[in-house]
């Protein structure tokens, strides 16, 4: 599609990534069980616009490079396999903090829809990994001979944000049921760490040692 390949890999893998605990998920629970789920979404909606920046802004900075050649393309596989390497490994090994499950709990100063949005797309629009995340990823899932490269990674970048926007309101939805009482569990945290890290760990094997398509 678009010059795109295993598109329900790239799905799934988005999907597992998009349910690990981070600062976004805490964000949005912080902002649901404080001020309800319309804060919540706000939040989300802040977060998923941040997302589209990104996915744009590396659309566009890598369609110059991916242009240029194979071995450029290559390069950039490599790069991205590492990374997503590397990133496994941390997640394999991670061990969750106390801190991330009270921070959903601390009660949240109120604040109106349009700051908490605005909230949420700076806290993810100021992170660098996410950016990094999009130039390593998304392109192992672009075809080499793709007419138009930056389309397709605008197309994954949109479905990759789409699926995002689908866990980050229901987190919000059951954030704001349970209110104050939400709590993550560390065994949970640790397992979807692991999930994740052994999925991503895969994934970089797969593009160092697997053919080009």
């Amino acid at each position: 599609m678009l010059g795109t390949h295993d598109l329900a890999l790239f799905i799934v893998s988005g999907l597992l990534l998009n349910m690990v605990p981070g600062p976004d998920s805490l964000l949005i629970m912080t902002r649901s069980a404080a001020q309800g789920w319309r804060a919540g979404s706000s939040a989300a909606l802040g977060i998923g616009t941040g997302t589209l920046v990104h996915v744009f802004a590396a659309a566009l900075g890598l369609s110059a490079i991916l242009a240029t050649s194979a071995t450029a393309f290559m390069v950039v596989k490599l790069a991205g396999a590492a990374y997503l390497l590397y990133v496994g490994a941390q997640l394999l090994f991670s061990k969750t903090k106390a801190a991330q499950t009270d921070a959903a709990e601390r009660p949240a100063p109120r604040l109106s829809r349009r700051q908490i949005f605005l909230q949420g797309l700076m806290t993810n629009v100021l992170n660098p990994k996410v950016a990094l995340f999009f130039l390593a990823f998304v392109p192992q899932f672009i075809r080499p001979d793709a007419a138009c490269k930056p389309a397709a990674f605008i197309l994954l970048g949109f479905i990759f944000n789409f699926n995002g926007m689908l866990w980050c309101h229901f987190l919000a939805l059951s954030s704001a049921f349970a209110g104050d009482k939400i709590k993550l569990n560390s065994g949970l945290v640790k397992w979807l760490n692991r999930l994740v890290g052994g999925v991503f760990v895969s994934l970089g094997l797969k593009l160092a040692f697997g053919r080009q398509h």
